[in-house]
């Protein structure tokens, strides 16, 4: 199954550049990384990231990602995916950009 995170692109840039990350200073705070299925996603983003354009939304591999992810409550009790591990580069499965458009975030059609 495949799960997504949205970056800001300053977020993703380090990511790229260095390998791997801790996740946005939200996700540093709570001690993993944020993920949401393809049902979350699009609420995800209207929520957590109204207004923003130049996002990077990534997908990964639920089953890859191992023992350190975690589905736990959170948004109306719904089970959520969190990491409990750096991000590596390498568990990304592909990434798109997320631009923001008249009426919010424009997701590629595959998740709409």
């Amino acid at each position: 199954m495949l799960i997504y995170k949205i970056f800001r692109r300053p977020e993703w840039d380090d990511l790229v550049a260095t390998g791997e990350t801790l996740g946005a200073p939200v996700d540093r705070a709570d001690g993993f990384i944020h993920f949401s299925t393809s049902q979350q996603v699009m609420e995800t983003a209207a929520k957590h990231f109204a207004g923003e354009g130049d996002l990077v939304l990534v997908a990964c591999d639920s089953d890859a990602l191992g023992d350190a992810l975690k589905w736990e409550p959170s948004r109306g009790g719904a089970l959520f995916p969190h990491l409990y591990r750096p991000m590596r580069r390498a568990d990304v499965m592909w990434d798109t950009s997320l631009p923001l458009g008249a009426t919010g975030h424009i997701f590629p059609e595959t998740l709409i």
